[in-house]
């Protein structure tokens, strides 16, 4: 007795037809025809009625069915099993991040998830958060780590590591250092730091100035919340950041912005159904950032 002849009975049953199930299982029905006569020599037993138009169960057809099925159900499950381990001794993994962002926790589990499975490379690269996205979707990535407006991107799983509200970050001589709370139009009036387009702080501002018709002079750009701190702390702009990193600066006084409620978020995002590796990868992840909290 044999898998494929096993696999071979129970298409014939569920197709009720030898040329159907052939078909289904791609060989000839002759072919099948032999394997399903070997099957019931090897049994002893008359498996199918063949007297008819249909293929129908005899009742010892009928008894084996169920048991053929679990039997095939258990050789896929102990190949799933194998094939869990190999991926977990070979094979290879993309990570996205978002570019200039320095996330201790995210370095932590690559760095223990190397530990553990060295033979599994793991490949870093910087982008955009909307390219990241877009290639993970498209599956060139596995895993990213991406700014993101108000809520991780829809579609795809994710874990939110940061969920701040944006601040206007100005040194201590600015006009608006001795404020408490500014808003979107106000703000229209001073030259802007800001991080490029395609992180989820650029996002979250860009989206609230065009909601009220305000333009703003994005005087100067960096890749770096911490360059775009120095830069205002140098008294050349108002630094839109998020609230933790506004804080990392002595040198600035940060400014609540009343009319934005839309949160920054950061997140880890990646498709659904990951396999062995990146679920390691993930659990990792979920460890790291956990102790970092």
């Amino acid at each position: 007795m044999e898998l494929r002849q096993l696999a071979y009975f129970v298409a014939v049953a569920e197709e009720a037809n030898f040329t159907r199930a052939a078909a289904r299982v791609h060989i000839s029905q002759s072919g099948v025809s032999a394997q399903i006569r070997q099957l019931e020599q090897d049994l002893g037993a008359t498996l199918f009625d063949r007297s008819g138009r249909t293929a129908t169960l005899t009742a010892a057809g009928a008894a084996a069915l169920d048991e053929a099925r679990a039997t095939l159900r258990a050789s896929a499950a102990v190949r799933a099993a194998v094939d869990d381990v190999n991926q977990l001794l070979r094979g290879r993994l993309v990570v996205g991040m978002v570019t200039a962002c320095t996330v201790t926790p995210l370095f932590d589990a690559l760095a223990a998830f190397h530990a553990r499975h060295p033979g599994i490379e793991v490949e870093l690269l910087e982008d955009a958060s909307e390219q990241l996205v877009a290639d993970l979707r498209r599956g060139v990535i596995d895993l990213a780590l991406v700014g993101a407006a108000g809520a991780p991107p829809p579609g795809l799983d994710s874990l939110t590591i940061i969920s701040e509200a944006l601040v206007a970050a100005v040194a201590a001589d600015h006009p608006l250092a001795k404020r408490r709370r500014v808003t979107v139009g106000e703000l229209g009036d001073h030259s802007i730091i800001s991080l490029p387009v395609g992180t989820g702080i650029r996002a979250v501002f860009d989206q609230a100035c065009a909601e009220r018709g305000v333009v703003p002079d994005i005087a100067l750009q960096a890749s770096a919340p911490d360059a775009v701190a120095d830069l205002a702390e140098r008294g050349l702009g108002v630094a839109i950041l998020s609230q933790s990193m506004a804080a990392r600066s002595a040198g600035l006084h940060a400014v609540r912005i009343t009319d934005i409620a839309q949160p920054a978020v950061l997140a880890l995002v990646w498709k659904a159904t990951p396999g062995p590796a990146l679920r390691e990868l993930l659990a990792e992840g979920r460890r790291a950032f956990a102790a970092g909290n």
